[in-house]
Order: C-alpha cells, then structure tokens, then sequence
C-alpha cells in the first residue's frame, strides 16, 4: 500500500452544499438560512452562549484564577502500612519492586512515602521524597532510606 491508495471511508466524506443557484436546486434564493432576521445574514448568529438574553451560565460561574503550572512534579504517594504489607524484611523498595507488587503504576513516576501505619520489619526504601515521620518510623523498624534524584523534563514544548 502507498500513499496514493488512502481513500476515505464510503460514508465518510459528504459532498459540499452548492446554495443559492436557483430555485428548482431547492436551495436557491434565501440558500436554506430562511427569511430575513439576524443569522440570515452574514456574519450574522449569536455566539454559542448567548442563551435568548438571560444571564448566561457562564457569565453566572465565577472566574478561576490562576494558571497550571507546567513543571508541576505530581509525586505517587505509597504509604508504611502498604509497603509493610507486601514486603518481607529487609527488603529492597525501590520503583521497580514497587510496580511488581501493585503499588506505582509507571516506574517513571515520582515516589513519595507517607507515614500512614507502622512498619514492624526493617526495609530498605528508595524514593524521590520521604516525610520525616515516615523516615522516622522506617529507621526505628531498622531500616534506612535513600532519595533518588528525579530530574523534571524542562525541554517541553511552550503550550
């Protein structure tokens, strides 16, 4: 198959309305837009809100300020009582033994680990970011805690 094969599916292109070409077209003269008013002009219509002159929902809803900030790190956060769960002591807890047990969807994803619940084993954690009760819990159980370092892609394109 090359290039000059593509063909559009039966069905899915329709033929262009040829108005104002005469009567017995059936859509010569007013061209279907009816008669006279303001959207039988042209340019003429109202924007997509306008709702007959009643206060519009959109002019009813207040204005969100603000901006989404681009280079926003959304961290996946883990908690103690899942990682003591599905670990056996002395376990390496990193983002890939993470994703095998169920607990981060994509590997690439920033980790954070939150003090929920107690560890009563020690594990050997490896995340982006760790709250101080949770290094805490996780160093008395015996284990240690290591932060990765995670790099923010600022070569995005400007949206």
């Amino acid at each position: 198959m090359k290039a000059h094969d593509l063909r559009p599916n039966p069905g899915a292109t329709k033929k262009r309305k040829r108005v104002g070409r005469g009567t017995g077209s059936g859509k010569g003269k007013t061209s279907g837009r009816g008669t006279k008013g303001q959207n039988s002009r042209t340019g003429g219509g109202v924007p997509a809100t306008f709702e007959g002159g009643q206060l519009a929902t959109v002019k009813r809803l207040p204005k969100m300020r603000g901006f989404n900030n681009r280079f926003k790190v959304e961290y996946t956060p883990v908690n103690l009582d899942l990682m003591d769960a599905r670990f056996d002591a002395d376990a390496n807890v990193d983002p890939t033994s993470l994703a095998e047990v169920g607990l981060l969807g994509n590997i690439k994803d920033p980790i954070v680990v939150l003090a929920r619940g107690e560890v009563a084993k020690p594990l050997h954690v490896k995340a982006h970011r760790v709250s101080a009760s949770a290094k805490e819990k996780i160093e008395a159980a015996g284990g240690s805690v290591e932060i990765l370092p995670y790099e923010v892609n600022k070569n995005l394109p400007r949206s």
